[in-house]
């Protein structure tokens, strides 16, 4: 439905601060004059996550809080809040926002842009939730990192071989482009440290394993490089296996697949797809059968004036495809370019103009799958080994929002060329009052309490 130009000054929502959001807010700092609006900005977060560098955060190979963009820092001139859109009636134009602490309350607008992004999508498989871990943010990133490394300080400090085997099995659910290089990158790491710094242990005592449910991983490349890339990573003794389920998860930790293996093990990381965020279903907007908000090529959601969705969570149509009924895939790729499209569109709506279709054809995916290894399937070039890895270095630094980011990100990689790779584990930022909590409770009883008593009790003093 076509909008109107506005003649008072309008109020422009956006509801995420993922690449949707952050990039069309970016765009209308740039193209508004100062005063012609104003525009809000409003995420859980008080930053943007560029995921695509998550696993070498998780890694080492990049800072942490470099792959992350501080909205207020990027976004001067927009209203940022920290909360999250708990529901929104794009009738009345209100939207109900609950910020990180404090009571709820209510916006009103004239224009929304929805980018919520997506969630991680998750199954009912007895002890996922208590015992797995995503992949989607640097907390879990970082997470990640720190407990690889603890895992092995623990297995390399007993005699045990079931305590050994079990912190040694590293069990990853999801072939996608994010499981494979999470699975790859961390592997690569532990490789490192394994070889230089536990002489206690061999690479051969560890055990990673990625399960697929399908009979391929890397749907985003063609057959062939998907095979490619199993084979190159059962070279390094990483176990993959494919047409092949996760069953449950007990409560001692052991992994059942559907092939009938059984796994003890202290990590496990579900990477297995994404699904449009769930605050949808308390919105007015037209959603498809997939939880999508139904959109026009422009960008528009379709038969609501003033509202417009991209990214993961907006069915846009393809028309780079002869299928009428194809939508553009659920990746940063498309994020990015929409989001300039539908920030040029709003512009132009709000000047009077008619807004431009989105047409963008994919280029294709690069993947890191450890230092200086790689696969890559870019305009139909395909490219393996390090020139895939020099390539998907390159294309993601040029991608990275902000000079800043992007000057600390090359900074971090040309540091980690010269220097040794960092390998410590910070397993502190994981439980930071677990020491105090039992000097505390030492101080009140006299007696040191053994290491699972305080255990519980940090989880008492955090859950009061």
């Amino acid at each position: 439905m076509a909008s109107r130009p506005m003649v008072h000054r309008p109020v422009i929502l956006i509801v995420g601060g993922g690449y949707v959001g952050l990039y069309t807010a970016l765009r209308l700092q740039k193209r508004l004059s100062r005063g012609r609006a104003e525009v809000i900005v409003v995420d859980p977060q008080p930053h943007m996550t560029y995921q695509p560098f998550l696993p070498e955060a998780a890694a080492g190979s990049v800072e942490p809080r470099h792959v992350v963009v501080p909205l207020r820092r990027t976004l001067p001139r927009c209203r940022v809040i920290t909360g999250a859109v708990t529901s929104l009636s794009h009738a009345d134009r209100r939207a109900r926002i609950a910020p990180i602490q404090g009571e709820e309350f209510e916006v009103s607008y004239d224009v929304l842009v929805m980018a919520a992004g997506s969630v991680a999508r998750t199954l009912p498989i007895p002890g996922l939730a208590e015992h797995g871990v995503g992949f989607k943010n640097v907390g879990e990133a970082i997470y990640l990192r720190n407990h690889v490394l603890a895992r092995l300080d623990a297995a390399s400090s007993t005699d045990d071989p079931a305590v050994r085997a079990r912190a040694l099995t590293f069990v990853f659910v999801g072939g996608g482009y994010a499981g494979v290089e999470a699975f790859a990158e961390l592997e690569d790491m532990a490789r490192y440290a394994v070889e230089r710094y536990y002489p206690r242990l061999s690479v051969g005592d560890m055990h990673w394993v990625l399960v697929e449910a399908t009979g391929r991983i890397l749907p985003e490349v063609d057959l062939d490089m998907a095979a490619w890339t199993v084979r190159q990573l059962a070279a390094r003794d990483m176990d993959v296996r494919l047409n092949t389920r996760l069953e449950s998860v007990s409560g001692d930790c052991t992994v059942r697949l559907s092939d009938g293996t059984e796994l003890p093990s202290d990590t496990l990381v579900w990477t297995a797809g994404t699904k449009p965020n769930p605050m949808l279903a308390r919105t007015d907007l037209p959603l498809d059968d997939r939880g999508r908000v139904q959109c026009e090529a422009t960008l528009q959601v379709a038969g609501v004036a003033d509202a417009w969705a991209a990214g993961d969570l907006a069915a846009v149509p393809d028309l780079t495809k002869d299928d009428p009924g194809a939508t553009t895939a659920p990746n940063a790729q498309h994020a990015v370019r929409q989001a300039k499209r539908l920030a040029d569109n709003v512009v132009a709506v709000l000047r009077g103009d008619e807004p431009t279709p989105y047409e963008h054809a994919y280029a294709g995916s690069v993947a890191s799958l450890g230092l200086h290894k790689g696969v890559a399937q870019v305009y139909g070039v395909k490219l393996k080994g390090w020139p895939a890895w020099a390539m998907h270095r390159t294309y993601h630094v040029s991608r990275v929002p902000t000079f800043n980011r992007k000057a600390r990100v090359v900074a971090d990689w040309t540091l980690a060329s010269v220097f040794r790779r960092e390998v410590i584990s910070l397993g502190q930022l994981q439980d930071p009052r677990r020491e105090f909590v039992s000097a505390a409770n030492t101080g009140r009883t006299g007696q040191l309490p053994p290491p699972q008593d305080a255990q519980r009790e940090v989880g008492r003093a955090e859950s009061a």
